[in-house]
């Protein structure tokens, strides 16, 4: 127990403007398992002015409206058993059962499918009047020396932003994806990770991506330049997509539209050299 607590105190020690856990059900039911229960005993002991807003989810077996209910159920145990864990400090909000509507997966198997029967933690960090927080300045990965590059690293993609609502890159960024295209042609033996990230959508995991209606757009994006690489020969392989939502901002709040497109990025881990 007390591993799970140091853990997520030092984790969440870190939160700058909101971070998310979430918890997993069995299929049809809402019943905290012992795993879910000392997840949430350790979030209770999390430090700083927070709050906590909770959204139940489910898979597609079984109607509507059923799943409606019990996306709620699901919410509303999380909610009731951090009410006798939470100190003063964190404030419980916006308890909502979505039942299907916002799935992150397809449910096209099982492990999918477990995915989306989940509730949703969002944590924020209530911030001061007029306070402003800036993300870590990362290294340009297309202007460094691979030799001097440290694996597990984190590297911007300089202009790499996207449209608001889609995983189509501003024009600003093709100088910068067709360096990160030769660089990969040049090292043969690099493996890297595309992270996608949004801005804006604060009540989801992930944001809507318009043209495909799926809620996994900062995924979509990151996966929109692997599948320009493999177009241009990258073997796929050397490539890990992942979608990081809106949980690591460079700005925020999103004040101006130049905050919210600099959220809008795709950044890059050196994986293997």
């Amino acid at each position: 127990m007390k591993f799970f607590i140091l853990f997520f105190v030092l984790f969440f020690g870190i939160i700058h403007a909101q971070m998310i856990q979430s918890i997993y059900f069995e299929h049809d039911s809402y019943k905290l398992n012992r795993e879910s229960e000392k997840k949430l005993d350790s979030l209770a002991q999390l430090k700083g002015n927070l709050k906590f807003r909770i959204f139940g989810n489910c898979d597609s077996i079984g109607n509507g409206n059923y799943n409606k209910i019990l996306s709620e159920n699901r919410a509303n145990t999380v909610s009731k058993y951090l009410q006798t864990r939470i100190k003063s400090n964190i404030t419980l909000e916006n308890v909502i059962g979505l039942g299907e509507e916002k799935q992150i997966n397809d449910n096209s198997s099982e492990e999918l499918r477990r995915k989306n029967r989940r509730v949703d933690i969002f944590i924020d960090r209530v911030l001061m009047t007029g306070e402003k927080i800036s993300g870590e300045t990362r290294l340009s990965f297309v202007d460094m020396n691979v030799l001097d590059m440290k694996i597990q690293n984190t590297y911007s993609l300089p202009n790499v932003n996207f449209i608001g609502g889609r995983h189509v890159w501003l024009p600003t960024g093709n100088e910068t994806i067709v360096k990160l295209l030769k660089i990969l042609r040049d090292h043969p033996t690099l493996e890297v990770e595309l992270q996608g990230h949004i801005c804006c959508d604060y009540d989801n995991f992930d944001g809507k991506d318009l043209d495909l209606n799926t809620f996994n757009l900062s995924y979509t994006r990151a996966n929109a330049i692997k599948e320009f690489l493999q177009m241009q020969g990258i073997d796929s392989s050397r490539i890990r997509v992942s979608g990081q939502g809106h949980l690591d901002p460079v700005a925020y709040p999103e004040e101006t539209e130049a905050d919210r497109t600099s959220n809008r990025r795709v950044e890059i881990v050196l994986l293997k050299k």
